[in-house]
């Protein structure tokens, strides 16, 4: 196994990766940034390198400093963790040149799915279902609105490069089209370099399901079962969990084996997730493949008992997969909130010194932290700041926890979303399972007009 790995991450995915390679004995080396230099990751880690200022391009997005960072300190391997450069082919493709491991898939896997056409293309070819719309780029906002005649509005517009919900927009009619194709187009270019543009058919309140897939380099795979992640704001998951409350065991078969359809048409190794679309009669239709570990993987970890990042460590290594499909069954309920520092009114972030953190104990309660008391909680980064994770021998069970634990959840000094959180896991539609994709619109959002 490794002796030591590189984190090119930070906050709690930095801290969750420094946790299993402690326990497997491996030695783990922190990057970051000035505004990071107290964060708890950097404690945590055996040593720690200093990589540039707070702006991302100045740090966790420049690979020259970490892959210095990695040579400087004899590090074995390099983990992405989620976001920054995890999804980044060339940043994999130089580590693999500068002869040290990536923990994830090959540069080359990486590129086809994060050109979401190109990701559709291969997802057709492999029998995943697709959502109607086009196979290749759209060339301008005329162009753009022959197409969604054809295929009848509502339409979705998205960024081929994108991710994070940016370039995407929902679009009802034609009057909304040449500005939404014009703006997001413009935003697209500004974030990943890209500012091309494609359209597919909008499925209706569908639900987000996703299956989580693990492959080796000697053609063994698994799927981990799924993780129902609709409740968004800003197209960004709020609460996931796993198993989901609606689907049957014979969809849940159906989409394991077609996302082990796609990982071998792709020829996939490591860690990596299949998302959908779900609509009322259950039909699915591939979304987007993430090729790294994504935020809710805890959901997964808990009712399978399978550590995923000790499963990424061991198939970089050449390990090979010493489970089968026959091995893995589901084994409880549970479930994630993602803990912001913004406004529950308006989703604003909200930067500043956490000046008390309480938090919730229990039987099968979880944490992962980026903070710890008197954190500086910057305006550079992503504003979630922690995870809580509950599971229990039911649904119903994890529910009571996750409402137990929010209550006993103290944080003060910034702005967080603990009530938003709150609300809409005591909302019956949520304790009925109606967990669509328009669930903040329909049932949270509302509760701020009546306040």
């Amino acid at each position: 196994m490794f002796k030591k790995v590189l984190i090119a991450n930070r906050g709690e995915i930095a801290s969750r990766v420094i946790r299993t390679c402690k326990r497997m004995n491996i030695e783990t080396v922190a990057v970051y940034s000035e505004a990071d230099q107290y964060a708890p990751y950097v404690k945590e880690a055996d040593e720690s390198y200093l990589i540039g200022k707070p702006r991302v391009n100045e740090s966790y997005l420049n690979i020259d400093k970490i892959l210095k960072a990695a040579k400087d300190s004899g590090a074995e391997a390099i983990h992405p963790g989620y976001g920054l450069l995890s999804e980044n082919a060339d940043f994999a493709r130089r580590v693999k040149e500068a002869g040290i491991v990536f923990i994830g898939p090959s540069a080359e896997v990486i590129a086809k799915m994060g050109d979401k056409i190109e990701a559709r293309n291969t997802m057709k070819a492999a029998g995943v279902p697709i959502v109607p719309g086009t196979d290749k780029a759209v060339a301008s906002a005329e162009e753009a609105k022959e197409i969604a005649r054809e295929f009848g509005y509502p339409v979705m517009l998205k960024a081929a490069a994108g991710g994070g919900g940016i370039g995407m927009q929902a679009v009802q009619e034609e009057a909304e089209l040449e500005k939404a194709f014009e703006g997001n187009s413009k935003r697209a270019e500004t974030f990943f370099g890209d500012g091309k543009m494609f359209i597919e058919k909008q499925i209706v309140q569908p639900r987000h399901i996703e299956i989580q897939v693990l492959a080796d380099h000697y053609g063994n795979a698994v799927y981990l079962f799924e993780r129902e992640c609709s409740i968004q704001r800003r197209h960004q998951k709020v609460v996931e969990e796993a198993p989901s409350p609606f689907i049957s065991e014979e969809t849940r078969a159906n989409m394991g084996e077609s996302a082990l359809k796609a990982v071998k048409e792709l020829g996939y190794t490591n860690a990596g997730t299949i998302e959908f679309l779900v609509d009322e009669e259950q039909n699915y239709f591939f979304l987007e493949m993430n090729t790294r570990l994504q935020v809710e993987h805890p959901v997964t970890e808990e009712i399978t008992g399978v550590d995923l990042v000790e499963q990424q460590l061991k198939v970089s290594y050449g390990d090979k997969l010493t489970m089968n499909q026959e091995d893995l069954s589901i084994h409880g309920h549970a479930i994630e909130v993602r803990v912001y520092a913004e406004d529950s009114n308006t989703f604003l972030p909200s930067p500043g010194k956490l000046t008390k953190l309480i938090l919730p104990e229990g039987d099968g309660v979880r944490h992962e932290l980026a903070v710890e008391s008197d954190s500086q909680v910057t305006p550079y980064y992503d504003p979630m700041i922690a995870k809580l994770i509950v599971k229990g021998d039911s649904r119903s069970e994890a529910i009571d926890k996750l409402t137990k634990a929010l209550h006993q959840y103290e944080i003060e000094g910034i702005k967080c979303n603990l009530t938003m959180l709150k609300r809409i896991i005591t909302h019956e539609k949520y304790h009925e399972g109606d967990t669509k994709t328009t669930f903040i619109e329909d049932y949270y959002l509302p509760t701020l007009t009546n306040q």
